[in-house]
Protein backbone atom coordinates (compact mmCIF):
# COMPACT_ATOMS: atom_id res chain seq x y z
CA UNK A 1 0.00 0.00 0.00
CA UNK A 2 1.17 3.58 -1.24
CA UNK A 3 2.80 5.54 2.17
CA UNK A 4 -0.01 7.89 3.22
CA UNK A 5 1.01 11.60 2.19
CA UNK A 6 3.25 13.47 4.50
CA UNK A 7 2.10 16.02 6.97
CA UNK A 8 3.89 19.07 4.91
CA UNK A 9 1.45 18.23 2.29
CA UNK A 10 -1.89 19.11 4.39
CA UNK A 11 -0.37 21.95 6.39
CA UNK A 12 0.82 25.05 4.09
CA UNK A 13 -0.52 25.50 0.81
CA UNK A 14 0.56 24.04 -2.64
CA UNK A 15 2.21 26.53 -5.10
CA UNK A 16 1.02 25.56 -8.41
CA UNK A 17 3.78 25.23 -10.68
CA UNK A 18 5.88 26.40 -7.98
CA UNK A 19 4.96 30.66 -6.84
CA UNK A 20 5.44 31.45 -10.85
CA UNK A 21 4.77 35.24 -11.43
CA UNK A 22 6.26 36.09 -15.14
CA UNK A 23 5.45 39.97 -15.09
CA UNK A 24 7.95 39.74 -11.78
CA UNK A 25 10.87 37.42 -13.69
CA UNK A 26 9.95 34.11 -12.10
CA UNK A 27 7.80 31.36 -15.06
CA UNK A 28 6.27 28.46 -14.56
CA UNK A 29 8.34 25.51 -13.19
CA UNK A 30 11.49 27.64 -12.51
CA UNK A 31 14.24 27.84 -10.32
CA UNK A 32 13.31 31.47 -9.40
CA UNK A 33 9.37 30.36 -9.01
CA UNK A 34 10.65 27.05 -6.86
CA UNK A 35 13.04 29.71 -4.64
CA UNK A 36 10.41 32.20 -4.13
CA UNK A 37 7.75 29.11 -2.86
CA UNK A 38 10.48 28.18 -0.04
CA UNK A 39 11.10 31.56 0.62
CA UNK A 40 7.47 32.08 1.52
CA UNK A 41 6.91 28.90 3.54
CA UNK A 42 4.89 27.30 0.81
CA UNK A 43 5.05 23.72 -0.74
CA UNK A 44 6.24 23.23 -4.73
CA UNK A 45 3.63 21.28 -6.94
CA UNK A 46 5.95 20.80 -10.50
CA UNK A 47 5.63 19.00 -13.49
CA UNK A 48 8.05 16.46 -15.82
CA UNK A 49 8.58 15.94 -19.08
CA UNK A 50 10.83 13.57 -20.67
CA UNK A 51 13.95 14.72 -22.72
CA UNK A 52 14.65 13.26 -26.32
CA UNK A 53 17.66 11.20 -24.13
CA UNK A 54 15.65 10.35 -21.27
CA UNK A 55 16.53 12.75 -18.63
CA UNK A 56 13.26 13.93 -15.97
CA UNK A 57 12.70 17.97 -16.89
CA UNK A 58 10.90 20.35 -15.37
CA UNK A 59 8.36 21.79 -17.53
CA UNK A 60 3.88 21.62 -17.91
CA UNK A 61 3.63 21.54 -21.48
CA UNK A 62 4.67 18.98 -24.09
CA UNK A 63 5.32 22.01 -26.53
CA UNK A 64 7.79 24.49 -25.88
CA UNK A 65 6.55 27.64 -27.33
CA UNK A 66 3.97 28.78 -24.52
CA UNK A 67 6.64 28.71 -22.19
CA UNK A 68 10.13 29.80 -23.87
CA UNK A 69 8.73 30.62 -27.72
CA UNK A 70 10.67 27.88 -29.24
CA UNK A 71 8.96 25.69 -31.40
CA UNK A 72 8.71 21.82 -31.23
CA UNK A 73 8.23 19.25 -28.53
CA UNK A 74 10.40 18.75 -25.62
CA UNK A 75 10.65 15.19 -26.19
CA UNK A 76 12.54 16.11 -29.29
CA UNK A 77 15.66 17.53 -27.62
CA UNK A 78 18.05 16.78 -24.86
CA UNK A 79 18.67 17.97 -21.67
CA UNK A 80 21.75 19.96 -22.44
CA UNK A 81 19.97 21.61 -25.40
CA UNK A 82 16.57 22.16 -23.39
CA UNK A 83 18.61 23.71 -20.51
CA UNK A 84 19.83 26.39 -23.08
CA UNK A 85 16.52 27.29 -24.03
CA UNK A 86 15.35 30.48 -21.84
CA UNK A 87 11.83 30.35 -20.32
CA UNK A 88 9.91 33.69 -21.35
CA UNK A 89 10.19 36.19 -18.76
CA UNK A 90 12.97 34.59 -16.85
CA UNK A 91 16.85 34.19 -16.68
CA UNK A 92 17.13 31.16 -17.05
CA UNK A 93 16.71 27.66 -18.89
CA UNK A 94 14.91 24.69 -18.25
CA UNK A 95 16.01 22.53 -15.35
CA UNK A 96 16.35 19.43 -14.46
CA UNK A 97 14.55 17.45 -12.22
CA UNK A 98 17.53 16.07 -10.45
CA UNK A 99 18.70 20.33 -10.47
CA UNK A 100 15.12 20.92 -9.05
CA UNK A 101 15.87 18.64 -6.03
CA UNK A 102 19.40 19.66 -5.38
CA UNK A 103 17.81 23.48 -5.21
CA UNK A 104 15.13 22.38 -3.23
CA UNK A 105 16.65 19.89 -0.43
CA UNK A 106 13.97 19.07 1.81
CA UNK A 107 12.99 22.67 2.27
CA UNK A 108 9.20 22.20 0.95
CA UNK A 109 7.11 19.70 0.19
CA UNK A 110 7.80 18.55 -3.50
CA UNK A 111 4.29 17.56 -5.03
CA UNK A 112 5.69 15.75 -8.49
CA UNK A 113 3.09 15.35 -11.29
CA UNK A 114 4.29 13.21 -14.44
CA UNK A 115 2.37 14.06 -17.50
CA UNK A 116 1.28 11.97 -19.59
CA UNK A 117 3.58 10.66 -22.10
CA UNK A 118 0.95 8.73 -24.52
CA UNK A 119 -1.31 11.38 -25.63
CA UNK A 120 -4.35 9.25 -24.37
CA UNK A 121 -3.63 8.61 -21.02
CA UNK A 122 -2.70 5.07 -22.20
CA UNK A 123 -0.21 2.20 -21.48
CA UNK A 124 2.90 4.11 -20.46
CA UNK A 125 6.88 3.18 -21.78
CA UNK A 126 7.72 3.47 -18.26
CA UNK A 127 10.60 5.47 -19.26
CA UNK A 128 9.70 9.10 -17.79
CA UNK A 129 8.22 6.86 -14.05
CA UNK A 130 12.05 5.35 -14.57
CA UNK A 131 14.07 8.33 -14.84
CA UNK A 132 11.86 10.40 -11.91
CA UNK A 133 12.44 7.22 -9.49
CA UNK A 134 16.04 7.20 -10.50
CA UNK A 135 16.38 11.23 -9.46
CA UNK A 136 14.65 10.22 -6.41
CA UNK A 137 17.08 7.95 -5.38
CA UNK A 138 18.47 8.91 -1.43
CA UNK A 139 16.53 12.31 -1.78
CA UNK A 140 14.99 12.63 1.84
CA UNK A 141 12.92 15.86 1.85
CA UNK A 142 8.91 15.02 1.73
CA UNK A 143 7.75 14.37 -1.57
CA UNK A 144 4.78 12.67 -3.53
CA UNK A 145 3.99 11.42 -6.72
CA UNK A 146 1.49 11.61 -8.79
CA UNK A 147 -0.63 11.73 -12.68
CA UNK A 148 -3.76 12.10 -14.70
CA UNK A 149 -2.68 8.66 -16.26
CA UNK A 150 -3.24 5.83 -13.90
CA UNK A 151 -1.16 3.45 -15.72
CA UNK A 152 2.00 5.74 -14.55
CA UNK A 153 0.57 5.73 -10.99
CA UNK A 154 0.46 2.03 -11.30
CA UNK A 155 3.88 1.70 -12.66
CA UNK A 156 5.59 4.08 -10.12
CA UNK A 157 3.98 1.86 -7.20
CA UNK A 158 5.85 -0.88 -8.93
CA UNK A 159 8.91 0.57 -8.97
CA UNK A 160 8.92 2.90 -6.05
CA UNK A 161 6.42 0.77 -3.41
CA UNK A 162 8.23 3.48 0.05
CA UNK A 163 7.22 6.92 -2.31
CA UNK A 164 3.66 8.58 -1.71
CA UNK A 165 1.69 8.44 -4.67
CA UNK A 166 -1.41 9.77 -5.68
CA UNK A 167 -3.79 10.65 -9.06
CA UNK A 168 -4.36 13.84 -10.44
CA UNK A 169 -8.11 13.30 -11.21
CA UNK A 170 -10.91 15.93 -13.17
CA UNK A 171 -14.32 16.09 -14.31
CA UNK A 172 -12.95 15.13 -17.28
CA UNK A 173 -14.96 16.81 -20.25
CA UNK A 174 -13.59 15.73 -23.49
CA UNK A 175 -14.37 19.13 -24.87
CA UNK A 176 -11.30 20.43 -21.98
CA UNK A 177 -9.10 17.08 -22.76
CA UNK A 178 -8.18 16.34 -26.48
CA UNK A 179 -6.78 14.28 -27.83
CA UNK A 180 -7.66 11.99 -25.02
CA UNK A 181 -10.53 10.21 -26.72
CA UNK A 182 -13.96 10.96 -25.47
CA UNK A 183 -14.64 7.52 -23.99
CA UNK A 184 -11.48 7.24 -22.37
CA UNK A 185 -12.53 10.70 -20.65
CA UNK A 186 -15.71 8.66 -19.78
CA UNK A 187 -13.67 6.03 -18.05
CA UNK A 188 -11.57 8.56 -16.20
CA UNK A 189 -14.28 10.79 -14.85
CA UNK A 190 -15.40 7.55 -12.63
CA UNK A 191 -12.20 8.04 -10.88
CA UNK A 192 -11.90 3.77 -11.30
CA UNK A 193 -7.83 3.03 -11.15
CA UNK A 194 -7.51 4.30 -7.27
CA UNK A 195 -7.41 1.04 -5.79
CA UNK A 196 -5.25 -0.62 -8.55
CA UNK A 197 -3.02 2.08 -8.65
CA UNK A 198 -2.40 1.62 -4.37
CA UNK A 199 -2.64 5.62 -4.39
CA UNK A 200 -3.09 7.46 -0.70
CA UNK A 201 -4.22 11.02 -2.42
CA UNK A 202 -5.93 12.50 -4.70
CA UNK A 203 -5.33 16.02 -6.35
CA UNK A 204 -9.13 16.72 -7.82
CA UNK A 205 -10.31 19.57 -10.13
CA UNK A 206 -11.56 22.20 -7.53
CA UNK A 207 -14.84 23.10 -9.42
CA UNK A 208 -15.42 19.12 -9.32
CA UNK A 209 -14.73 18.55 -5.75
CA UNK A 210 -18.33 17.90 -5.38
CA UNK A 211 -18.27 14.52 -6.98
CA UNK A 212 -19.94 11.50 -4.86
CA UNK A 213 -16.60 9.55 -5.80
CA UNK A 214 -14.65 11.70 -4.47
CA UNK A 215 -16.67 12.11 -1.01
CA UNK A 216 -16.59 8.14 -0.95
CA UNK A 217 -13.15 7.89 -1.51
CA UNK A 218 -12.19 10.10 1.48
CA UNK A 219 -14.50 7.86 3.40
CA UNK A 220 -11.74 5.67 2.78
CA UNK A 221 -9.10 7.19 3.44
CA UNK A 222 -8.16 9.23 0.61
CA UNK A 223 -6.41 12.08 1.57
CA UNK A 224 -7.76 15.10 -0.57
CA UNK A 225 -5.97 17.80 -2.03
CA UNK A 226 -7.34 19.87 -5.61
CA UNK A 227 -5.79 22.34 -8.04
CA UNK A 228 -6.28 25.14 -9.16
CA UNK A 229 -7.25 27.58 -6.55
CA UNK A 230 -6.89 31.07 -7.94
CA UNK A 231 -8.59 33.55 -5.24
CA UNK A 232 -8.72 33.49 -1.51
CA UNK A 233 -13.02 32.89 -1.85
CA UNK A 234 -12.15 29.71 -3.94
CA UNK A 235 -9.67 28.40 -1.43
CA UNK A 236 -12.14 28.89 1.43
CA UNK A 237 -14.84 26.92 -0.40
CA UNK A 238 -12.25 24.36 -1.38
CA UNK A 239 -11.16 23.83 1.74
CA UNK A 240 -14.93 22.60 2.94
CA UNK A 241 -14.12 19.03 1.28
CA UNK A 242 -10.17 19.52 0.40
CA UNK A 243 -7.41 18.96 3.14
CA UNK A 244 -5.50 21.53 1.06
CA UNK A 245 -5.24 23.45 -2.07
CA UNK A 246 -3.14 24.02 -5.36
CA UNK A 247 -2.70 27.87 -5.98
CA UNK A 248 -1.38 30.61 -8.21
CA UNK A 249 -1.95 34.35 -8.76
CA UNK A 250 -2.46 35.46 -5.06
CA UNK A 251 -1.02 35.12 -2.04
CA UNK A 252 -3.38 32.78 1.13
CA UNK A 253 -4.05 34.01 4.12
CA UNK A 254 -2.38 32.11 6.90
CA UNK A 255 -3.79 29.00 8.02
CA UNK A 256 -4.14 28.69 11.67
Amino acid sequence: MSPPLPPAFLAAPIAHRAFHDRAAGRPENSRAAIAAAIDRGYGIEIDLQLSSDGVAMVFHDEALERLTGHQGLISDLPAERLGRITLSGGQEGIPTFAEVLALVAGRAALLIELKDQTGCMGPTDGRLEAATVAALAGYAGPVALMSFNPHSVALLAALAPHLPRGLTTAAWDPADWAPVPPARCDELCAIPDYDRCDASFLSHEAADLGRPRVAELARQGAAILCWTIRSQADEDKARRIAANVTFEGYRPAPRP
